[in-house]
């Protein structure tokens, strides 16, 4: 009885959940918004993508921010460096974003500037590897990291987050050499939960794979500026 009862009230808070992401995502296609939702576990270089994504696309892609967090704005004071909005989101004790919060993000954003100048929100789910995936936010497009230094085993033991994933940002390639990985197993690994997946190997620290990651963000656009994809 007692497991009936959970499962039940699972089944509510994802419904209930989902319809406020509908929601969310109805505003961001008002709009003409991309959201991607950026999700990982802690450590895996989430705030770093940003960064470089922010240095590379600002100038010709309008962008915005929400961060989420769970006690700090230590990332979003990062990312205020770029001169962008940013929406820091705390959540206390919870591990992850849901489209309550994120609809609190987008409430502040439409109060402070005008959505409709924007063309893409990223999204910085809390760092977990496991509860982001379950909760949409609104987004059209996840985005899971996976740095090499958590092993080749993860998409296996958290299928969760790379079945949803519509892009895998493989990161940290820089330190493959200095470790015992490989990362075409990893890519293996993933492609037995989710064949279709994105898949992109990427150093923020030396730029390797950058681009591939700035063409797919580009790509996502609703209103897409062809010219800005770089060759690679």
């Amino acid at each position: 009885m007692h497991q009936t009862f959970d499962a039940a009230l699972e089944i509510n808070l994802l419904h209930a959940n989902q319809e406020g992401a509908d929601r969310n995502r109805d505003r961001f296609d008002e709009w003409d918004i991309t959201c991607l939702n950026v999700m990982s576990s802690p450590g895996a270089g989430k705030t770093v993508l940003l960064e470089q994504t922010l240095a590379a696309l600002n100038q010709d892609v309008k962008i915005a921010i929400i961060e989420g967090d769970m006690t700090t704005e230590l990332d979003a004071d990062r990312l205020r460096k770029y001169d962008i909005p940013v929406i820091a989101i705390n959540t206390g004790r919870s591990c992850h974003l849901d489209s309550r919060m994120v609809a609190g993000g987008i409430h502040s954003l439409e109060h402070q500037y005008d959505p409709s100048l924007f063309d893409l929100v990223f999204v910085e789910n809390v760092g977990n590897l496991v509860c982001p995936a379950e909760f949409e936010v609104g987004e059209h497009a996840k985005v899971a990291l996976l740095s090499v230094t958590e092993g080749e085993d993860k998409p296996l033991k958290y299928p969760v987050m790379f079945r949803e994933a519509d892009c895998l940002l493989i990161t940290k390639i820089d330190l493959a050499p200095y470790l015992d990985i490989d990362i075409q197993r990893i890519e293996t690994n993933v492609r037995q939960i989710n064949p279709h997946v994105n898949i992109i190997p990427l150093s923020a620290k030396t730029g390797s794979g950058m681009e591939m990651w700035f063409n797919w963000v580009i790509s996502q656009l609703k209103t897409s500026n062809k010219s800005l994809l770089v060759e690679v």
